[in-house]
């Protein structure tokens, strides 16, 4: 059987110096067919591996936000517990659609069907499993945002409110000194009878300030007969406080004053024995105790 040649020719310059190189037909079409067969593999692999770095990456990225998701929820679940804890110190009841849900309050909860199925059959989550568990995370999480929105607005609300009160109710000394006179039933210093003391007397030198036991707005600043010059402050919420006996006020009837703040200084005027501060507190027209009042 004759041999079938490829035969190259190599031409130089010199003709005389040619050369020819001789390859059998057989190992010209193997080594062609090997070529093929090693470039069709690389380029397989190579798109193949590009398939899956970009398929990879997809997956890591989806995963990522799942697990960003995830955190936001544990996130909620403590506020939503903080929430919980808020109320019961507060002694307030829980917002409407909150009662026995307990996934709202204590933030517990599952993944999707697609994720459990996948988890007992030992095969991974697919993209679109995935994308489609993070819709349902997302929706859920807003539910819980509004629900808990809700929920904290309304406990500002209460708080704001409680924070006023606190502003508004005495709680300090309105001047420094010795008690003198307590409030309740004493014997009158001017008649020597039986009578009922309203408020309670401190006694100091004449100049000693006096300031206001919380905030409010004086309604009254002039000179009453029986307990000289007056300030009568109003705090709200049926509270009101009366400074008496005083030698200088400081503010004016309308004014605007915070608790602390200067509004005389103490005297001798009025019905008084000595230089002393007439204080007195009252809970809608009922005068009550000051010292109930007084926290410092």
């Amino acid at each position: 059987m004759n041999k079938r040649f490829f035969t190259l020719f190599v031409l130089t310059n010199d003709a005389s110096r040619s050369r020819q190189l001789r390859i059998p037909f057989k190992v010209l079409k193997a080594g062609i067919t090997a070529a093929v067969l090693f470039f069709a593999a690389i380029t397989f692999i190579v798109f193949d591996y590009a398939r899956i770095r970009t398929h990879s990456v997809e997956i890591y990225e989806v995963q990522g936000f799942a697990e960003k998701i995830t955190e936001l929820e544990s996130r909620l679940a403590r506020l939503s517990h903080f929430d919980r804890k808020l109320r019961i110190i507060a002694n307030i009841e829980e917002p409407k659609g909150a009662k026995g849900n307990s996934d709202i309050m204590m933030g517990m909860g599952g993944g999707s069907p697609a994720e459990d199925e996948a988890y007992m059959n030992n095969t991974p989550l697919r993209g679109e499993d995935l994308v489609e568990k993070m819709r349902s995370e997302i929706t859920d999480l807003q539910e819980k945002a509004e629900t808990q929105e809700k929920s904290f607005t309304e406990l500002q609300g209460y708080l704001m409110k409680q924070v006023s009160f606190l502003a508004s109710t005495p709680s300090i000394w309105p001047s420094r000194g010795w008690v003198t006179s307590t409030y309740g039933q004493r014997i009158s210093p001017f008649t020597g009878n039986p009578q009922m003391h309203r408020g309670m007397d401190i006694a100091n030198r004449i100049g000693t300030p006096v300031v206001a036991a919380a905030d409010g707005i004086v309604v009254e600043a002039g000179a009453d007969p029986g307990l000289g010059r007056t300030v009568v402050i109003s705090h709200g919420y049926g509270i009101k406080t009366v400074y008496g006996h005083m030698d200088k006020l400081l503010v004016r009837s309308g004014q605007k004053v915070r608790r602390g703040a200067s509004i005389g200084e103490m005297g001798n005027t009025g019905r008084s024995t000595g230089p002393h501060l007439h204080y007195e507190v009252s809970l809608n027209g009922v005068a009550v105790n000051p010292s109930r009042y007084i926290l410092n």
